[in-house]
């Protein structure tokens, strides 16, 4: 069973990781949506892979494609629900386009193109902390 603690020590195990688009291979490159399903899928979670999905994709159309991709794994729940472990996802551009862990104390681990790379950062940090954001738990938590 994948545990809350498991995902966090995964999550943070990454940091320092390139931001690559589409990429996800620990210490060379990842983005923030394959950073979500690397860190599931090194744990034993079985997850498809992601369709393709062009760097600016989030910038030019409203089709949610990372919400539904997020969607068939997770199920939304309230932000003041938030546990170490769970997901938050950002509306960056004209959809939700930005995911990242939420580890606990009010802090995340994401991959994050601006910066180039994975890191921690605290949720109400930079332009994270006023954007329009959603919370997720992973289906394979008994709660």
């Amino acid at each position: 069973m994948i545990t809350r603690e498991a995902i966090v020590a995964e999550a943070l195990s990454w940091c320092g990781t390139p931001w690559h688009h589409e990429a996800s291979v620990k210490g060379a490159g990842v983005d923030c949506a394959q950073l979500l399903r690397a860190v599931l899928v090194n744990l034993g979670a079985r997850i498809r892979p992601t369709d393709h999905y062009p760097p600016d994709w989030h910038l030019h159309r409203g089709e949610e494609r990372f919400l539904g991709f997020v969607l068939e794994y997770c199920r939304e729940i309230q932000e003041a629900q938030l546990e170490p472990g769970d997901i938050l996802l950002w509306r960056i551009g004209r959809c939700y386009s930005h995911g990242g862990f939420f580890i606990g104390a009010g802090e995340i681990v994401h991959a994050i193109v601006a910066e180039g790379k994975v890191r921690r950062a605290r949720l109400d940090e930079g332009e994270l902390g006023w954007r329009e954001r959603r919370a997720f738990r992973w289906s394979g938590f008994d709660v």
